[in-house]
């Protein structure tokens, strides 16, 4: 048996502005956007694998959803971890474009981690791995 990721999911506070923070800022590409009543079934996918684990810009519309968001970044808990080549290049160039960070790149062991503000109510940890 193989289990592999196939989606996952980020909740978001508008699934507009979330598609252009993560297709315009991030450089994931859109995969998937169907209508779905007041919402979108609206994916994104890493472009050096358009076939690989998709990311849903879910709306955070649940009772619970809104609570747990906040919980998490009260407490500076990422909701998803994205890996990037080098972390240090990434933040250098996310804040160019003018991306928000909480935490710096900083050295945990093994790797470099930072984590971000995706404007949509969710914390976004990058790692790479530490050099040496």
């Amino acid at each position: 048996m193989s289990i592999r990721i196939n989606l996952t999911s980020v909740l978001v506070d508008d699934q507009a502005k979330a598609l252009e923070f993560y297709t315009k800022q991030l450089g994931f590409v859109q995969k998937h956007d169907v209508p779905m009543g007041e919402y979108r079934w609206l994916t994104v996918v890493s472009p050096d694998e358009p076939d690989g684990t998709e990311l849903l810009l879910e709306p955070d519309q649940h009772p619970a959803a809104k609570a747990y968001k906040e919980a998490l970044v009260t407490d500076g808990i990422p909701a998803a971890s994205f890996a990037v080549d080098d972390v240090r290049a990434a933040h250098a160039e996310l804040l160019a474009k003018g991306v928000r960070f909480i935490q710096e790149p900083t050295e945990m062991g093994p790797v470099v981690t930072a984590v971000l503000d995706d404007t949509c109510g969710n914390l976004i940890q990058l790692t790479s791995p530490a050099a040496g």
